[in-house]
């Protein structure tokens, strides 16, 4: 194997297997050096070269292990911010964009991922106008880039007294947070607004300007990041959260170039696309990407998602039940 042994000391996770490497090099040019001045060692040198190759695939093994492992986290991160908002619908949809949230939280907690909350705006039944959550944890991007899309959800909300079924929607956005970008954002595109965080907690704080909210002039992305303890840290979450959508943006973009030769259109991550009917009545949850239905409704949305996960993770295909 080659390696580039400066990129490797870059590396915290490989540089001192690149100080080994050197090493080893070093030792063998000596060697080789003792041979070349006395070809009566030649039995005990070749062992010692020997020695030396030996070393060097083990050290060549680790680093290509870790190379590939760093390469999986880049493509799949262990930290998403995942967003949910309401679409169509009202009430109903903030209803929904709530109990989406709630089943994705659950969900979370059966994986033993961390959440957290970056941001809320609740409606006035206590549904989510918008929200923002931040995931960690083992693969949790692998299991969690499908469900990017709109949401639709058919059922007779309580509030109707005719007993007619309505239909809302809601749209989930799933931003893996990358340790690598290929761009920088200029300061002096960025607008940047504080506010008084609301909700529950100390004396403070509703008197303390924390909240912040980021608006990317070129794109028009508006991030916020309320739950953090001091504006610093809200400002610098922010900027992790508005990074992520410019890189989904640039690669949604990307995709949409190329979506007529690809091969795997289940993760295009086109947040327009409806990819999912919640339909109460019939107790029955369709994604129409792979076209397979599940029932017990209830439970799913309980984070019992194990399933709709696996499927979507196989591109295992049923047929679509009539809506």
């Amino acid at each position: 194997m080659s390696f580039d042994l400066e990129e490797l000391k870059k590396n915290h996770k490989t540089s001192y297997l690149a100080d080994i490497l050197e090493r080893l090099d070093r030792e063998e040019k000596e060697v080789c050096e003792i041979l070349k001045n006395d070809g009566t060692l030649h039995e005990m040198v070749e062992g010692e070269l020997k020695n030396i190759e030996e070393q060097r695939e083990n050290t060549e093994k680790n680093i290509q292990e870790i190379l590939d492992k760093d390469k999986e986290e880049e493509e799949f991160p262990n930290e998403i911010v995942l967003e949910v908002r309401a679409g169509a619908g009202g009430d109903e949809a903030s209803l929904f964009a709530w109990e989406l949230a709630h089943m994705y939280e659950k969900f979370a907690e059966t994986q033993r991922w961390d959440w957290k909350v970056n941001y809320e705006s609740k409606s006035d039944l206590n549904g989510f106008k918008e929200a923002s959550f931040e995931i960690k944890g083992k693969d949790v991007y692998k299991k969690m880039r499908y469900e990017t899309g709109v949401h639709r959800v058919q059922r007779i909300p309580a509030t109707e007294k005719n007993g007619r079924v309505h239909t809302s929607t809601a749209s989930v956005a799933v931003l893996p947070i990358k340790k690598k970008v290929s761009f920088v954002i200029n300061p002096a595109d960025l607008e940047m607004e504080y506010s008084r965080s609301g909700g529950k907690g100390g004396q403070n704080v509703n008197k303390v300007e924390t909240a912040v909210r980021l608006i990317h002039k070129p794109t028009g992305l508006d991030v916020r990041s309320t739950n953090e303890r001091s504006q610093l840290a809200n400002r610098e979450k922010a900027m992790t959260i508005l990074t992520a959508k410019i890189q989904a943006l640039k690669e949604e973009e990307e995709a949409k170039k190329y979506a007529g030769t690809r091969k795997d259109q289940i993760g295009s991550g086109d947040r327009s696309e409806k990819i999912r009917t919640y339909n109460f009545p019939q107790d029955r949850i369709t994604d129409h990407r792979i076209k397979k239905s599940w029932h017990n409704l209830p439970k799913i949305m309980e984070g019992d998602m194990s399933e709709i996960i696996s499927s979507l993770e196989s591109g295992e295909t049923g047929s679509e039940d009539e809506e």
